[in-house]
């Protein structure tokens, strides 16, 4: 038993998939159609930035959608890897967008339309470069939470990223998030601020919840033929409309990856494959259970790996 996974903000690089698209017309036709539809020049930014362009995150939103649906077309249709029979499909923040729309839940030109508007509001819910993200390392999420509650006259932050068991990612205004660096650093715990320029996932981003909850509205989700796992609840979704709100609280809430991925493996499933930029989760995945095994398409070469040792 297996699932594919798909990244979130932070696997992006200028150059991504330009291997693929040299060779291949089927993303050639599929990343003009993106131009198309967003009437921008993501391919362009995609493939030679510049990177601050990419870095931004009405571009980053789209463009790791669209690298990672790309490549999930590519492997099934062109080279036959029978990825739409994964037990579970399951994506990071913007990531769930791209299994659902892999998996058949949700039409391409909707989801690009909709993480257009998504990164664009997230973006503009906090003035640029007041907010940020901290990612802290060797630390659980109950000693990062009680380290919030005991400050919370001090500073206000908000716990955004369960992604592992070492691996806690929190939110809030710059200023607060020195604070909270102070005591992590006097506790001698592990902190790194992140380059991005908003803090996700948290009650700070509401104007994006009110954004995007509009747009929702108007879409309409497919009967599910996969199990889709929700970043809210680390279970799977039961049905379209539900998804909708989950999608809508999304934005403010914490993206509960480890309990996903547990949650995952508790379904027996003992294999993941990770279909976007990067490997940022695989190695998360790694961390959460070393038993498992786990892979990642970024090239022709990992596709021709993976059809070798089905």
């Amino acid at each position: 038993m297996f699932s594919v996974i798909f990244p979130g903000q932070g696997s992006q690089f200028v150059g991504m998939t330009k291997d693929l698209y040299d060779k291949f017309d089927l993303i050639k036709k599929l990343y003009r159609r993106a131009d198309q539809i967003l009437n921008s020049p993501l391919t362009k930014i995609i493939l030679e930035g510049p990177e601050e362009e990419l870095k931004s995150t009405e571009n980053t939103q789209p463009a790791i959608f669209l690298v990672s649906y790309g490549i999930f077309k590519l492997s099934v249709n062109e080279f036959g890897l029978n990825l739409n029979k994964a037990n579970y499909f399951a994506g990071h923040s913007l990531g769930e967008y791209s299994a659902l729309s892999c998996s058949g839940s949700l039409d391409f030109e909707d989801a690009l339309r909709i993480l257009k508007i998504r990164g664009r509001a997230m973006q503009n819910s906090v003035p640029e470069n007041k907010g940020g993200m901290t990612a802290i390392i060797g630390s659980s999420l109950e000693i990062i939470q009680k380290i919030i509650d005991e400050n919370k006259n001090k500073f206000k932050c908000y716990i955004a990223n369960d992604n592992s068991n070492q691996q806690i990612v929190v939110s809030g205004l710059n200023s607060e998030l020195d604070l909270l660096s102070d005591v992590l650093n006097h506790n001698k715990i592990k902190n790194i601020r992140l380059a991005v320029s908003a803090p996700f996932h948290c009650k700070l981003m509401q104007p994006a919840t009110i954004a995007l909850k509009s747009e929702l509205q108007n879409i309409k989700f497919k009967n599910f033929e996969n199990k889709i796992i929700s970043n809210v609840t680390a279970k799977e979704v039961d049905n379209p409309e539900d998804l909708k709100n989950l999608l809508i609280n999304q934005i403010e809430s914490k993206v509960r990856w480890r309990e996903s991925i547990n949650y995952i493996i508790s379904n027996k499933v003992n294999k993941f494959i990770e279909i976007g930029p990067g490997k940022i989760l695989s190695n998360l995945v790694k961390r959460i259970d070393k038993t498992v095994k786990v892979s990642a398409i970024n090239n022709e070469e990992d596709i021709n790996e993976l059809l070798k040792n089905d």
